[in-house]
């Protein structure tokens, strides 16, 4: 029989607390633990195992729910064909890279009004030279 842990001990080792544990029971990501003939909680190892990739999955811009459905595709290799890992990392790569190019986008305005010496956002943001892409009303012809 492989090792069981007590949830402090898997709250420790996997970085969560218990209350977490408790949470990813009832929204059915890990089994409802084995208890002790005192009520104490006891987690597999496999329960432990699942933990960790859904903190892996979270550490790499995955959200729970996707964690969530990573894991059940992991378990279930019957039925209709889902998109596995590779699918999903492709896709949440592409999701990075549009963030990351956002993000640039973002630092190049910064340094620029940086270096333009914006001290006012008000009044650069009256003028035609401010480098910050505020969005400018299209004035009408009158």
């Amino acid at each position: 029989m492989s090792a069981m842990w007590r949830a402090g001990e898997v709250a420790e080792a996997v970085g969560v607390n218990v209350e977490t544990l408790r949470y990813y029971e009832r929204r059915g990501l890990i089994a409802e633990p084995d208890r002790t003939p005192g009520g104490h909680r006891l987690y597999s190892e496999a329960t432990v195992t699942a933990l960790r990739v859904i903190k892996a999955a979270q550490a790499l811009g995955f959200t729970l729910d996707e964690a969530a459905d990573l894991l059940e595709v992991g378990r279930h290799h019957h039925g209709p064909r889902r998109a596995g890992l590779q699918a999903r990392t492709a896709a949440k790569l592409s999701e990075v890279e549009q963030k990351v190019a956002a993000l640039e986008v973002i630092k190049d305005s910064l340094i620029a009004a940086r270096d333009a010496g914006c001290d006012d956002l008000v009044a650069c943001a009256e003028t035609d030279w401010c480098p910050i892409p505020f969005s400018r009303p299209v004035v009408a012809d009158r």
